[in-house]
């Protein structure tokens, strides 16, 4: 559900039509997309946006309930691993509501991204930079 104003007309419409348990993929620049599923790119170069940008972004608009992130994030990647944690606890307290955090295999995160309503392409060129977002209800 929306809470607020992104700029991006794609962007803004798919969070408009998220219904709950919904999800969104928010990807560095290199994930794959699957035929079929729809691709919003950001990406302007390397780094822009960065993928901590986007999901700033789109969190201020969509009601979050569960993230699901590639378990290899953890080692490859601690610095965004960190940032992103800490940011889905703080928007927990905004919220008002419990994000569930699930770790799955990059394959079985790939798998899960074929189901999204989309996937969301950031410039981020830095490994396994990608969550899963599940849409939660306001009220």
């Amino acid at each position: 559900m929306k809470k607020g104003t992104v700029l991006n007309s794609e962007l803004s419409a798919l969070i408009s039509r998220l219904g709950h348990t919904d999800s969104v993929t928010v990807g560095d620049a290199g994930l794959p997309v699957p035929d079929g599923i729809q691709r919003i790119d950001l990406a302007l170069t390397h780094g822009i946006p960065r993928f901590m940008q986007v999901i700033e972004t789109m969190t201020a608009e969509m009601q979050v309930e569960r993230a699901v992130l590639a378990q290899e994030m953890v080692e490859a990647n601690p610095d965004i691993h960190r940032q992103l944690v800490t940011w889905l606890q703080r928007l927990a307290q905004t919220q008002g509501n419990a994000i569930h955090i699930d770790y799955v295999s990059h394959g079985q995160f790939k798998a899960l991204s074929g189901e999204s309503k989309a996937i969301v392409r950031s410039g981020e060129c830095s490994p396994y930079a990608n969550v899963l977002l599940y849409a939660g209800v306001t009220f």
